[in-house]
C-alpha cells in the first residue's frame, strides 16, 4: 500500500524533468493568455466551460458565426494555444481544424506544426504520418520534418526517429541543437546513454552549439547513472559557458545525482546554488518544491522549515507547494507536522485538490489510524471533494491491515469505479477481497466482483475466465 506514496517521496527531479524538457520547442511564444481572450461575451468564454473532451466545440463555434459575429485567425490561435495550456488538446485540435474546413484559412508553418503535435496526442501516430503524407511538398520544410521527428520520439519509435533525422541531416537542416536535442531525449528515455556523447559530438564537430537543454539531458544520464564525475563535468562546463543561462533544474538534477552516491556535501552545496537563483527564477514555485523535496531526501528537517518559512515569505503557495511540504514531512513519518500544514493548506480556501488529504489518508492507514483516515475522507466530502482512486485504494489496504477485509472489498469496489485506465490494484490488495468473497461461498457476489474488475480492464479475459472456473470449482 506504500506505493504510490513512495514513489512520490523518492521520484526523482531528473526522472520528471526529461518529459518537460523539450515542451517550450512547440509552444507558444505569446505573452497573451486567457486574460486578453476571454473578456465577456468572447468566443473563448463560451468555450472555456466545456471542459469535457467527449462534448465537441464545434457546435459552439458554429452558433459563434451563425450569430453574425466575426473571429479572425489570431484570435483562433490564441484559442488554440490557451486550450493547450489546459491539456485541452482535443478541442485544441478541433479549433485548428474549423480554422480551415469553415473559415478557410490558410495554414502558416507554425499552424501546420501545432497541428501534427495536436494529432499525435489526440489520435497517435498513424493520423500524424495521415496528415504529414497531405501536407503539400512545397510547404515540408526544416520546422515540418522536425514537428514529426518529435512525434516520434514521443512515441519511441526509434527507427522512424533516426530516419527523419538524416533527411534532416540530408537537407542540411539539422543546424541547430533543436533536432538534436529531440533525439538525445529519446535516447536518454530509452537508456542508451552513449548515444548521447556522439550526438553531443557530432554537434560540435559541425560548429552547432550545445544549449542549456542539450546538457540538461546529459546531466540527466549522468545522475540517473550514479557517474559523480560526469555531473561534475557537465555542471562545470555549463556553469563557464558565457550562452548558457543556469535553472534550478540543473542544480536539483546535479543535487539528486550527488545525493545517490552518498557525497552529500557536493549536494548541499548544489541545494545552496539552487537557492541563490530563486530571486531571479521565472519558476519560483518549482524551485521551493525541489528544495523541499530534496532537504527531506538528505534529512535535514530544520532546512526543510527553514526553507518552507521562506517560501510563504517570498511567494503565494497553491496546491503543488503544499503537497511538495506534506510529502517532505511524510519522508520522516511526521504525520503530525503533515497535519498542520494540512490545516494551514485548508484555512487558505483553495479549489478542493483531494491529492493532499489522500497523503494524509495514506499515512493514516499505514499506521493504523483508521478513525482518522475515515474521519478525513468524510471531511473532504463534506467540503465538495471527490475521492479519488488513491483515496480508496489507501483505505482498502488500511482495513486489509486491520483484517476489516468486507470494509476492504467495498473500498476496493469503489477505487475500480473511478479508476484511469491502466490502473491497477497491488496481487496482495486483489488476492486477499478475492479470497475472503471465496470463503463466503457468495458465488453470485464474486462474480459480478470479478465482471466489473474485467469491464475496467483491470486484468486480461484469460485471468478473469481462470478466476471464474476457479470459483466455481473450489
Amino acid at each position: 500500500m506504500k506505493l504510490s506514496l513512495s514513489r512520490l517521496l523518492n521520484s526523482r527531479p531528473h526522472s520528471a524533468y526529461y518529459q518537460k524538457v523539450l515542451r517550450h520547442f512547440f509552444a507558444s511564444t505569446s505573452t497573451r493568455t486567457s486574460s486578453s481572450i476571454g473578456g465577456p461575451g468572447s468566443l473563448y468564454r463560451r468555450i472555456s466551460p466545456l471542459g469535457d473532451p467527449r462534448v465537441s466545440v464545434v457546435p459552439v463555434l458554429d452558433q459563434w458565426v451563425r450569430e453574425g459575429r466575426t473571429v479572425g485567425k489570431e484570435e483562433l490561435q490564441l484559442i488554440i494555444k490557451e486550450l493547450k495550456v489546459y491539456r485541452r488538446f482535443k478541442h485544441a485540435l478541433e479549433v485548428s481544424q474549423w480554422m480551415t474546413d469553415q473559415r478557410y484559412i490558410p495554414l502558416s508553418t507554425s499552424d501546420i506544426v501545432t497541428r501534427i503535435n495536436l494529432i499525435s496526442k489526440v489520435h497517435g501516430l498513424e493520423q500524424v504520418e495521415n496528415y504529414f503524407n497531405n501536407i503539400p511538398q512545397q510547404l515540408k520544410g526544416s520546422e515540418i520534418y522536425t514537428a514529426l521527428l518529435n512525434c516520434y520520439a514521443n512515441d519511441r519509435s526509434v527507427e522512424k526517429a533516426e530516419a527523419i533525422m538524416q533527411k534532416l541531416r540530408d537537407m542540411d537542416w539539422a543546424r541547430t541543437p533543436l533536432s538534436y536535442n529531440i533525439l538525445m531525449n529519446l535516447q536518454y528515455r530509452l537508456g542508451n546513454w552513449e548515444k548521447l556523447d556522439t550526438l553531443m559530438h557530432e554537434m560540435e564537430e559541425k560548429g552547432i552549439y550545445c544549449d542549456s537543454y542539450t546538457f540538461t539531458i546529459r546531466l540527466s544520464a549522468y545522475a540517473a547513472a550514479s557517474d559523480s564525475e560526469g555531473i561534475d563535468k557537465i555542471v562545470t562546463r555549463m556553469e563557464s559557458s558565457t550562452r548558457i543561462v543556469l535553472d534550478c533544474n540543473v542544480y536539483a538534477i546535479a543535487a539528486d545525482g550527488y545525493l545517490k552516491v552518498g557525497l552529500l556535501d557536493k549536494a548541499l552545496a548544489m541545494l545552496d546554488k539552487l537557492e541563490g537563483l530563486i530571486p531571479t527564477s521565472t519558476r519560483r514555485n518549482v524551485a521551493f518544491g525541489f528544495l523541499l523535496r530534496l532537504y527531506a531526501e538528505i534529512g535535514k528537517k530544520d532546512k526543510l522549515y527553514r526553507i518552507w518559512n521562506l517560501y510563504k515569505k517570498k511567494e503565494r503557495i497553491y496546491n503543488k507547494g503544499f503537497i511538495s511540504m506534506m510529502i517532505s514531512l511524510l519522508k520522516f513519518n511526521d504525520i503530525e507536522g503533515a497535519e498542520k500544514i494540512f490545516k494551514e493548506w485548508e484555512s487558505r480556501g483553495l479549489s478542493y485538490d483531494f491529492r493532499i488529504p489522500n497523503f494524509l489518508i495514506d499515512a493514516y492507514c499505514r499506521n493504523g489510524l483508521l478513525g482518522k483516515a475515515e474521519a478525513l475522507l468524510d471531511r473532504g466530502i463534506a467540503k465538495g471533494g471527490n475521492p479519488s482512486v488513491n483515496t480508496w485504494y489507501y483505505l482498502a489496504g488500511g482495513y486489509i491491515e486491520d483484517v476489516q477485509i468486507p470494509k476492504a472489498v467495498e473500498a476496493l469496489k469503489k477505487a475500480v469505479l473511478v479508476c484511469p485506465p491502466n490502473w491497477k490494484p497491488s496481487k496482495d490488495t486483489l488476492s486477499a477481497c478475492l479470497k475472503y468473497l471465496e470463503r463466503r461461498g457468495d458465488v453470485e457476489q464474486i462474480e459480478e466482483f470479478v465482471r466489473m474488475l474485467k469491464v475496467e480492464d483491470i486484468f486480461s479475459t484469460g485471468v478473469h475466465n481462470r478466476l471464474l472456473s476457479f470459483i466455481k470449482d473450489g
